[in-house]
C-alpha cells in the first residue's frame, strides 16, 4: 500500500492553477461541508492494494481514485474545461484515465462527471 498517493495526488491537483481557477468550490476528500458550492471536485480513493509479490513481500502498489466534477447549471459549461485540464495533471503524475460517465442527479439538478484513473507504482 502506498499511504502517501492521496496526498500527492491532491497536492498535484490543487497546485495547478489554472485548474484551481475553475474549480471555485474547491477539492474536497470523499464529501463536501458546502454543497451549495459549483464547481467542486471530490477526490475519493477507489483501490490501494499491494502487488507484484516476490519472496512473500510486495514489490508495488495498485492505486485507483475517482475525481468527480460536480456543477450547476450556472457552472456546467466549465465542465469540459476542467476535466481536461485534470487529466493532464493526472497524465503528469502518471496516473491513466480508464473510465469517466457523465451523470446527470435529478432530484437536485446537478451534473456530475466522474473520472476514474489507476496508476501501479514498484519499489
Amino acid at each position: 500500500m502506498n499511504f502517501e498517493a492521496k496526498t500527492e495526488l491532491t497536492k498535484a491537483l490543487t497546485s495547478d492553477e489554472p485548474l484551481k481557477s475553475l474549480v471555485t468550490g474547491g477539492f474536497h476528500n470523499r464529501y463536501s461541508n458546502d454543497v451549495t458550492k459549483y464547481p467542486r471536485v471530490i477526490i475519493t480513493e477507489i483501490q490501494n492494494k499491494d502487488e507484484g509479490f516476490y519472496d512473500n513481500k510486495s514489490q508495488g502498489s495498485a492505486l485507483r481514485f475517482q475525481l468527480s466534477i460536480f456543477c450547476n447549471t450556472q457552472t456546467v459549461s466549465n465542465e469540459t474545461k476542467i476535466a481536461k485540464q485534470i487529466d493532464n495533471v493526472m497524465k503528469n503524475i502518471e496516473y491513466t484515465c480508464y473510465d469517466s460517465q457523465d451523470l446527470f442527479e435529478e432530484d437536485n439538478e446537478i451534473y456530475h462527471k466522474a473520472m476514474r484513473y489507476r496508476k501501479s507504482i514498484f519499489n
